[in-house]
């Protein structure tokens, strides 16, 4: 391993410990200078440290220098990055709220689900043996359509029936409750039996899992356009487990279903075992693949994510944590934004997954939502197109082992603290974002590129690597009677997009340096302003730290001003829902969690606490642990399911 990637694995520790570094070598020699000694040779005196006298302690008058400088400058920038974070989440919010409620109301998009619902379908049983052969599903003839996105009418016909979504469901050890509740949700959509090929990405080391997979698909096999099941082996060299290796291998499975006609109209979907997604959602995907041809196969489509299930029953600071993290993923989803990570769950179109080879699996990919997007960036020279599904995914809150009182308060803040330390595991990407990066450079002049289908390129390695020469010796005419390289894809990329890259690089360092280099020099400049107070400003920076406390308070007010915006998308998004959920007969039992801005008073006082508990602190655990291990022991949180919201209504009611 060369030093670069070594280094590149631990940028966030080194960061953190750069940071540290640079202020306490500032802070104490603008001390000395200024006429202050370390705290501890005071420790057992009673004078004071402005009390000490020349002869007992020497003095600096030009503190730190340079590097006290440094220190401010970046002070200012890292404050003015805290600033910008919840102003663009503030505007995000705002336009999501109106492009969320709009969409909810439309007629279009209600005529266009319920012309699926008209219409019957063909289902089948599958096992995962049967994906272990190739198959050919024919596409349906398509008839041309002018449609745009979802300001605009909606496809009704053939044009969006050819269009199949791929719905891998990865799970481990997850309740059966849970997952029967999430196919529920999705059977329920007018389009399922049409269009939804779902994939329970299994795991073999679960127990009895193929029972548990068969029993579900005796259910539901009649609701779909076909159900299966994949069993992700336990012993592959190189895998960690986790989401990412288990929708890997989905994937690899179901690439061999579609042939190279079909793919093209297969859009991939990766949702979490308790993911509610509405009908919207794959009605306006479908829309959106259909009527924009020009960049359908090169389009990642993200949605924002919203706790409406359990949230009044688990403690404010756990719910204000995901509402919070809820925020860091909308706060790309706006109309402008070109650089729109995913947040759990997003939609990608099959070819595209054939170009990147698929997810990775390995420790670095244990966020495999924001891994695969970036291989997906560098993949296309930074020229990914990004577009907003305008159907927000329904999430339950994370919660504890129970307990009574403070201990299953206790027990849900714990529970919530490992989901926290398992996402900021995910700074391992920033690694993979600046080799990538380098690499991009490196290959700046090579655009053309040559791909074959995912399960091709991985069952056949050596047959999959295709170079130009051999392309280009190959007569076009004589291609398809041999059937030599007839599954080849080749285009011809643009230039690299660097302006992308640098607000991609702005992202990259928002979520996994800022946290915890906010909390450093939030210490260090008060300690700074502390031990200067009534000194020589040497240097003219006191304006720098007098702006730093506007924009850190400033900060705070914008945070509260995106909770009171939050309770208006709240109210739109949980409103819609129980209102589908009753229209399909599924709401009975099932949670609920409506806001009000009178009732969750209290969680706008929790906000000072969740950015160290669930920023700062398990961002220096993980990247501190960096430095000697990249694997995290991966564990399923507990979800709310319908059955469970039964009991508990149950019991309040006594």
């Amino acid at each position: 391993m060369s030093l670069f990637a070594w280094a590149s694995r631990r940028a966030g520790g080194i960061a953190m410990l750069a940071t540290i570094f640079l202020s306490y070598w500032v802070v104490s020699r603008e001390a000395r200078s200024a006429g202050f000694t370390l705290p501890s040779i005071y420790l057992f005196s009673s004078q004071s440290p402005r009390a000490s006298t020349p002869s007992t302690m020497p003095t600096n008058t030009d503190g730190a220098g340079i590097w006290t400088v440094v220190f401010a400058y970046y002070a200012l920038f890292i404050h003015i990055m805290v600033f910008a974070f919840p102003l663009r989440s503030c505007y995000a919010v705002i336009e999501l709220t109106k492009s969320v409620g709009r969409v909810a109301r439309s007629k279009s998009l209600k005529d266009f689900k319920l012309s699926h619902g008209r219409r019957g379908s063909s289902t089948s049983l599958s096992s995962s043996e049967t994906l272990t052969s190739s198959r050919d599903i024919a596409s349906p003839s398509a008839s041309s359509s002018d449609a745009g996105d979802y300001e605009n009418e909606f496809l009704t016909d053939a044009d969006a029936e050819r269009v199949v979504h791929a719905i891998i469901i990865p799970n481990y050890k997850e309740e059966v409750d849970t997952l029967r509740e999430t196919l529920d949700v999705l059977a329920s959509h007018p389009q399922a039996r049409d269009c939804y090929d779902v994939y329970l990405g299994m795991e073999q080391r679960e127990h009895n899992v193929e029972l548990k997979a068969m029993n579900l698909i005796q259910e539901f096999v009649k609701k779909f356009r076909s159900i299966e099941y994949t069993l992700h082996p336990s012993d592959i060299p190189g895998e960690s487990p986790g989401k990412g290796s288990n929708i890997a291998w989905a994937g690899r499975k179901l690439s061999e279903r579609y042939s190279m006609t079909a793919r093209k109209d297969v859009i991939v979907t990766g949702i979490d075992a308790d993911s509610h997604l509405s009908s919207n959602y794959f009605a306006l995907l479908t829309n959106m693949h259909i009527s924009n041809p020009e960049t359908a196969l090169t389009t990642l489509y993200s949605a924002p994510i919203i706790f409406d299930r359990n949230a009044h029953a688990v403690p404010a600071i756990v719910r204000v944590g995901d509402i919070l993290w809820a925020a860091a993923g909308m706060s790309g989803l706006y109309g402008a934004s070109t650089i729109a990570p995913p947040t759990s769950v997003y939609s990608l179109p099959l070819e595209l997954i054939d170009r990147v080879g698929g997810w990775d699996c390995d420790s670095e990919a244990i966020g495999e939502d924001l891994h695969m997007y970036l291989k997906c960036f560098f993949a296309l020279n930074g020229n990914l197109t990004v577009k907003t599904v305008l159907s927000p995914v329904s999430q339950s809150n994370v919660k504890g082992d129970g307990g009574e009182g403070l201990r299953g308060i206790y027990n849900d803040i714990m529970a919530r603290y490992k989901q926290a330390l398992r996402h900021m595991w995910g700074a391992l990407d920033t690694g993979f974002f600046l080799r990538k990066a380098v690499e991009l450079w490196q290959e700046r002049k090579h655009t053309a590129r040559a791909f074959r289908p995912l399960h091709v390129a991985l069952n056949n390695p050596t047959d999959s690597v295709i170079t130009q020469t051999q392309l280009d010796s190959i007569n076009p005419e004589q291609t398809h009677e041999s059937g030599i390289y007839s599954d080849v894809t080749t285009d011809t990329l643009k230039d690299p997009n660097y302006e992308r890259l640098i607000y991609l690089a702005h992202r990259m360092f928002e979520a996994h340096f800022l946290p915890l280099q906010m909390t450093i020099l939030v210490v260090a400049t008060t300690l700074y302003v502390i031990v200067t107070e009534g000194g020589a400003d040497s240097h003219h920076l006191a304006w720098i730290f007098s702006w730093c406390n506007l924009l850190r308070g400033a900060g705070f007010i914008e945070v509260a001003c995106y909770l009171v915006l939050y309770e208006r998308f709240h109210r739109v998004c949980a409103t819609a829902r129980e209102r589908e959920m009753q229209e399909a007969g599924l709401a009975k039992g099932m949670c609920f969690s409506h806001r009000s801005l009178k009732k969750n008073l209290v969680d706008y006082v929790m906000v000072p606490l969740v950015a160290p508990l669930y920023g700062a602190i398990p961002c220096a655990q993980a990247q501190l642990q960096h430095f000697w291990t990249l694997d995290l022991v991966y564990t399923v949180s507990k979800k709310v399911t319908r059955q469970r919201a039964k009991s508990l209504s149950a019991e309040a009611m006594a």
